[in-house]
């Protein structure tokens, strides 16, 4: 076990920002490796779910699509997790303002979950307590560094995540939306994204801390990964599947 990297781990957690994430893929034994060749990761499967680690600390999950969403031909995506105080309050106040409720319901191993989809169709998921760990690092490699939402137009979306979350929503310039929680903390960004580059879905990404960005781009490249778009510090790709999109980022 690498005590330091754990410490180091737990040291660099947003204290406010609990997040997690998990990949829905159709085959769990073709995307498995391609993860644990470019973030390095290991993962130990319980029941029916994976769960991916670095030096024994937990960093994501991962499990196959039930067969009617792969019969409904929803794509492969990383899913956000957020942590909410009371899930059936967040969950009702979402239907009031144009959410949709895929599922809401007691998980034996992780606690009251609900699944929404926002008024333009981005999924997220919402839990309370504990049982679900806060993965998110601030620049911790091969761990979730951040998530964002991807929109066609954010103007459709801002009073809804302003309302369930009680998050000040901020015009930072074209394109770009700043998200607050209540602690005047930068949690989380929405960013108005062309078809052309994330599809014709609306959906939430993670970015993931690299050591070298160019080594991690070959290494993607190579597994069967594809480059979407380079940003000022950062690359969008998608993994093997060619539909789950990530970000990765050089971290220090």
């Amino acid at each position: 076990m690498n005590v330091m990297l754990i410490y180091k781990i737990k040291n660099n957690m947003n204290r406010y920002n609990h997040f997690f994430a998990d990949l829905s893929t159709y085959s769990p034994k073709k995307t498995i490796p391609f993860y644990e060749k470019i973030f390095g990761w290991e993962y130990y499967k319980n029941n029916n779910y994976y769960s991916a680690y670095v030096n024994n600390y937990e960093v994501a999950g991962l499990y196959e699509t039930p067969e009617k969403f792969k019969q409904m031909r929803m794509p492969h995506f990383w899913m956000t997790y957020i942590k909410v105080e009371n899930v059936d309050k967040v969950a009702e106040k979402s239907k009031q303002l144009g959410g949709i409720i895929e599922v809401n319901y007691q998980m034996k191993d992780y606690g009251k979950v609900a699944l929404i989809r926002g008024p333009q169709g981005a999924g997220f998921t919402i839990f309370e307590g504990n049982m679900i760990k806060n993965t998110r690092t601030k620049n911790t490699a091969n761990t979730m560094i951040w998530n964002e939402l991807h929109v066609s137009n954010a103007e459709k979306v801002i009073s809804f995540y302003q309302g369930i979350f009680n998050w000040k929503i901020i015009k930072n310039k074209k394109g770009i939306y700043t998200v607050l929680n209540h602690n005047d903390e930068h949690v989380t960004d929405i960013l108005e994204t062309q078809n052309k580059y994330k599809g014709k879905h609306e959906y939430w990404v993670c970015t993931f801390g690299v050591k070298n960005i160019l080594k991690s781009k070959e290494l993607i490249l190579e597994n069967g990964g594809n480059l979407i778009i380079k940003e000022e510090k950062r690359i969008l790709f998608t993994d093997n599947s060619n539909e789950a999109f990530f970000y990765i980022k050089e971290v220090q």
